[in-house]
């Protein structure tokens, strides 16, 4: 059984930083893609960046150059690191694991309860 746990959200002012932390516990992080999605009130649920099992991580355009993440496969767990935060960035953001199951390639996509980030201007 895989469980997310995602921590680290709060209320911060416009151009200030906060970060996100995600703890795995049934699966590993650095064997299968990592990703921080966001959903804004009233919204789809969107991609903020995806790290595959490579390392090679994927942004959205969005946030690209402010938002980075990263993995301590040690401790199972991948952090996001957002920087000169805008109102914009205001939702609540879940850590997501796609849990590869066997080797022909089956997976199944595991999802945190999520975090809330709110940015005042």
């Amino acid at each position: 059984q895989v469980h997310l746990m995602e921590s680290g959200g709060g209320l911060v002012q416009s151009g200030g930083s906060l970060r996100l932390s995600c703890a795995a516990s049934g699966s590993s992080v650095s064997r299968n893609d990592m990703g921080w999605y966001r959903q804004a009130p009233g919204k789809e649920r969107e991609l903020v960046v995806n790290i595959p099992s490579s390392g090679i991580a994927d942004y959205s355009p969005s946030v690209k150059g402010r938002f980075t993440i990263s993995r301590d496969n040690a401790k199972n767990t991948v952090y996001l690191q957002m920087n000169s935060l805008k109102p914009e960035d205001t939702a609540v953001y879940y850590c997501s694991m796609l849990v590869v199951i066997n080797v022909e390639g089956a997976n199944f996509r595991s999802w945190g309860q999520g975090t809330q980030v709110i940015v005042s201007s």
